[in-house]
């Protein structure tokens, strides 16, 4: 016998028999992952991408009758109807195929391939999964469709102190309408320091020393090239997929609580999007190349220009600056797996797409893993400690609320151990 981590429910006795159906979920968000890759997605693409997909799964598992305990939790979006039936492994399979599909058809072909192997021999059982699957997935795609993730917007480039100068596409984004979380805009920030304020100044002076380029420190550079997952990589929300999958396998759990784990962990990183979006479209907030190179003219008695200074990362960042996106999706994925597994300290390895050589790092827990995330935009030169403080806080603030309110039991009392819903 031995202890097995029991999904929002603590410590239980059981023999840790993997279950074998779970494989599905994980597969697919390979598949996910690939596509954000393949198409250059950026981070609110990925995000909403992996939310759709595996609220599709989780749904269309959830929603099959008489097969476990996961009958009795809430839909993410698709309720269950009278009379359905199947396998589940097929309907998981259907419902991400058919959401894939939809969203890009030009990957048809990769996605059927995939689907094929999971449909496996015909039977009566796997049709009808599979014809589930694909009704969840149109109820995914149809809710979905005027969600304010289109049509593309720009915000042009700004002037003056203080302000972002380069224009910013996909601002679009501020308005995506949530997954999860009841409002959005109760996350929005209220602001960076003011730019003649003490504390802007400290930040300021902070990230001119431990972000400069000029200062070799290959620690912080191969720290912030691990986790920097830019286009053509799987981005912020992609890593944290890959630490899913891993902790998801390592733990054992079964395929209704695998779909409902990814369905928490990505609804919360995809309703980040819209108040890390509206932050930056508000406020506009220049990057510290900027600031540092035009210090002059800021007005603070506290910060000394540097014309000539350039970020350890190697670019200013292309889009404003308050609050990190990085921050925000580490620490809402974080705080779902750490509530949903009732402790963050559990141990995992990671390799990002960005890791240099392609090594791998070890964290004991979630939460090192999103402080590192975040302080790696800091020692990369390309934002404040103000902004990573601010992104992790909402991240934090909306993994609660998700855990909360989302896919709880529909019969017996809900119950709370802290940060750990059942």
């Amino acid at each position: 016998m031995v202890v097995v981590l029991s999904a929002g429910l603590g410590a239980t006795s059981a023999m840790a028999l993997p279950d074998t159906r779970a494989n599905v979920i994980r597969a697919w968000n390979d598949v996910a992952l690939q596509t954000v890759r393949t198409k250059n997605a950026s981070d609110a693409q990925a995000a909403r991408l992996f939310a759709m997909v595996n609220i599709a799964m989780y749904d269309a598992v959830n929603g099959l009758p008489g097969l476990g305990a996961h009958q009795v939790r809430e839909e993410a979006l698709v309720p269950s109807q009278r009379g359905a039936y199947g396998d589940q492994v097929t309907a998981a399979a259907g419902a991400a195929h058919d959401v894939l599909v939809a969203l890009y058809p030009d990957q048809a072909a990769v996605y059927d391939a995939r689907l094929a192997t999971d449909l496996g021999s015909p039977s009566a059982l796997r049709a009808a999964g599979r014809n589930w699957g694909g009704e969840v997935a149109a109820h995914v795609l149809a809710a979905r469709a005027n969600d304010g993730s289109s049509p593309n917007e720009t915000q042009p480039a700004g002037t003056g102190a203080g302000v972002f100068r380069a224009s910013w596409s996909g601002v679009q984004f501020r308005n995506l309408a949530p997954f999860a979380i009841a409002d959005p805009e109760i996350y929005v920030s209220s602001g960076p320091p003011s730019l003649t304020s003490a504390a802007y100044a400290a930040a300021f002076n902070e990230v001119k020393v431990v972000g400069n380029a000029a200062v070799p420190d290959s620690a912080a550079l191969a720290t912030y090239q691990y986790w920097s997952l830019g286009g053509g990589s799987s981005q912020p929300p992609g890593a944290w997929i890959q630490v899913a999958q891993t902790v998801s396998a390592s733990q054992s759990l079964s395929l209704s609580e695998t779909a409902r784990l990814f369905a928490l962990a990505t609804m919360a990183m995809a309703d980040t999007v819209a108040p890390t979006y509206e932050t930056k479209f508000t406020y506009r907030f220049w990057r510290p190349t900027t600031a540092i190179r035009e210090a002059d003219t800021d007005g603070n008695p506290a910060t000394m220009q540097d014309a000539t200074w350039a970020a350890r990362a190697g670019t200013v960042g292309s889009s404003p600056e308050h609050w990190s996106g990085h921050s925000s999706f580490s620490a809402a994925a974080a705080g779902v797996l750490a509530g949903f597994f009732c402790r963050d300290a559990v141990p995992f390895s990671l390799k990002t797409d960005t890791a240099p050589g392609g090594t791998p790092r070890s964290y004991p827990s979630f939460s090192a893993a999103a402080t590192e995330a975040g302080r790696s935009r800091v020692i990369g030169g390309i934002h404040f400690e103000f902004s990573n403080q601010a992104g992790l806080s909402a991240g934090r603030a909306i993994a609660a609320e998700v855990l909360a309110h989302s896919l709880l039991l529909r019969l017996g009392q809900q119950t709370h151990d802290g940060d750990c819903p059942r």
